[in-house]
């Protein structure tokens, strides 16, 4: 059967809003069906290539962003200050690791959010339940709770002018590794970790002065970085209504994003999510965990890199520090044996949530280490490569997770805990990592 972008509506679809009105639903799809796509052919086909590269040890990736933006987070100074973290990560991981880096934002459309249940209910009231801002709004209202087409329309929006000022900020030289301290949030003073944060600068800098001293000339190629978006294909009317064909290529291109991935929610076989990204030329992620059988990832892999090619399809594992190691071989050897050629990222973030005692979500950083230490000891033991690492994350000074260099204890989750879904880590969290995990490819 000839694939098209509405073949997915065949397949049993899960984790869909339910719209009331399907004439108000068409209507908001043929819209945005008809506006500019957010990203390009081109920019696809290049983050194929590097990770190509990934998968050949020549590359690492790092992907991080929020776990679910808001509309309202639509902001210059919050969009500013993630980019920042992003990129405070890549320049340690560049230095402690020795390789480049590819770096993709977990924004610029990773509106929507699965869910366990359908409904919530809170004192005797049942509501659907939020789903993302894509889909409807968080507030325990009837109104706010109803599925909104509308909102389609204004995620698409959102993401634009957030990839528009992110690629201004680019282009006008913020991540000059030049001028790192154009990078540098407020906590770089005052953290426990500055002083080897600002080493790892200074010495850096120190090797682009003596390369160019040696050239003769400026390297311009440090002026600028290439930066990629990526988001949850989960809301499928979305990912159908931005997914066309372009001049002089053959194929389909989801032009909404880089790199859309499957949740281990949506990722049956038979399913309409399998079924739309099997269809698209984008590098394609998979999350996979601990109930994923050696069948049913060997089918993830026929359906959706046929033609076995590198940079294609992309291996999200996240296990639980507790359970990564009884797992995870077991997925590389079956991969190895098939001969399936897949690039691996660990994500130690979504195996190891729990909840306080008073009910509150969240993730201690010393299980998120646990996992990305385990992860590259267990793919070296097993003759594979770990080839990077998807993290939920923020520039902001928030109190999600727990423990960290200033140790965060419960009682502190409280003081700032905004996130509508689930734990991030904080710039401090996330920056300590990085040098964690620099200075274990760095002895490694």
């Amino acid at each position: 059967m000839t694939w098209r972008p509405e073949s997915w509506q065949s397949k049993p679809a899960v984790q869909q809003p339910t719209y009331a009105d399907a004439t108000t639903l068409a209507a908001a799809v043929e819209d945005l069906r008809r506006l500019p796509p957010l990203v390009t052919s081109w920019e696809v086909d290049a983050l194929r290539r590097q990770l190509a590269e990934a998968e050949a040890g020549q590359r690492f990736v790092l992907q991080g962003g929020d776990c679910a933006e808001s509309f309202a987070d639509c902001r210059p100074e919050i969009i500013t200050n993630r980019l920042k973290v992003l990129l405070q990560m890549s320049l340690v991981l560049v230095h402690g690791m020795k390789t480049r880096m590819t770096r993709i934002g977990r924004f610029a459309g990773q509106y929507a959010k699965p869910r366990s249940a359908d409904l919530e209910t809170k004192n005797g009231v049942t509501l659907p339940a939020y789903r993302g801002d894509l889909v409807n709004a968080p507030e325990f209202t009837a109104a706010a709770r109803r599925p909104d087409p509308q909102r389609l329309l204004e995620g698409h929006m959102r993401s634009a002018m957030t990839i528009n000022f992110v690629r201004g900020l680019i282009d006008g030289g913020f991540a000059d590794l030049h001028h790192p301290e154009y990078w540098d949030l407020a906590w770089v003073q005052h953290s426990p970790l500055a002083a080897e944060y600002q080493a790892r600068v200074d010495a850096i800098g120190e090797s682009l002065r003596f390369m160019e001293r040696l050239a003769g000339t400026d390297l311009h190629e440090f002026n600028r970085i290439d930066f990629h978006t990526s988001h949850e294909a989960l809301v499928l009317w979305y990912e159908q209504a931005q997914t066309r064909q372009v001049p002089r290529k053959s194929g389909w291109y989801n032009l909404s994003t880089h790199f859309p991935w499957i949740g281990m929610r949506t990722a049956d076989l038979g399913g309409a999510h399998v079924e739309y990204c099997r269809g698209i030329v984008n590098p394609v992620g998979v999350k996979i965990g601990p109930a994923i059988t050696q069948d049913w990832l060997l089918g993830l892999c026929d359906a959706l890199n046929p033609a076995n090619e590198a940079g294609r399809l992309v291996l999200i594992h996240r296990m639980g520090a507790d359970k990564i190691a009884d797992h995870l071989p077991r997925l590389i050897e079956c991969v190895r044996k098939a001969d399936r050629r897949v690039l691996w990222i660990s994500d130690p973030m979504h195996g190891n949530t729990q909840t306080t005692a008073s009910g509150i979500k969240t993730r201690r950083f010393d299980d998120i280490l646990s996992e990305v230490t385990q992860a590259f000891s267990i793919h070296a033991s097993c003759g594979s490569r770990l080839g990077g690492v998807h993290l939920e994350l923020t520039g902001e000074d928030v109190t999600e997770c727990l423990g960290g260099a200033r140790d965060l204890l419960e009682k502190d989750l409280e003081r700032a805990y905004r996130s509508q879904v689930d734990p991030r880590l904080n710039y401090e969290q996330a920056l300590e990592l990085a040098l964690k995990m620099a200075a274990l490819r760095g002895s490694g």
